[in-house]
């Protein structure tokens, strides 16, 4: 069977990711170990919520996505969590869009896909940092 999204033809790794998509569900988005990033194309309607919980040592442990959108952005997404599990922070950083997109074999038309489920991440791993951050601003009340 070849699924096609809006008469492209996806690939064996789209379809599979899309029809048994990895780790779908939410974490705890007030949890200050966990990282959310929440991204949109407004051209083709696609949002990726991805988050990352991340241990002591800054390690990610868990990720997790909900997407709306096409084949492609679900399959982006699901790849994206299973790339950044057992990754360091750092180590996060350095996933692109051109991986994701070479490993699930995008079409150009397609590659806007890749690079929300990048821009996902690098939120996810922002929301995580900003967390870790001491609170600024008023005294402590005694």
């Amino acid at each position: 069977m070849v699924l096609t999204d809006m008469s492209v033809d996806l690939s064996t790794q789209v379809v599979d990711h899309y029809e048994n998509p990895r780790n779908v569900g939410s974490l705890d988005k007030t949890s200050k170990n966990v990282g959310t990033g929440l991204v949109g194309a407004p051209a083709c309607g696609d949002v990726m919520k991805l988050q990352i919980q991340v241990d002591e040592k800054g390690k990610i442990v868990d990720a997790r996505f909900k997407t709306f959108g096409c084949g492609s952005a679900i399959a982006s997404s699901s790849l994206a969590t299973e790339w950044v599990k057992g990754k360091t922070v750092e180590e996060a950083l350095t996933i692109k869009n051109t991986d994701i997109a070479k490993e699930l074999c995008l079409p150009p038309v397609k590659l806007h896909c890749s690079m929300l489920a990048e821009d996902a991440i690098k939120a996810a791993l922002a929301d995580y940092k900003l967390k870790q951050e001491p609170k600024k601003g008023g005294a402590e009340k005694k």
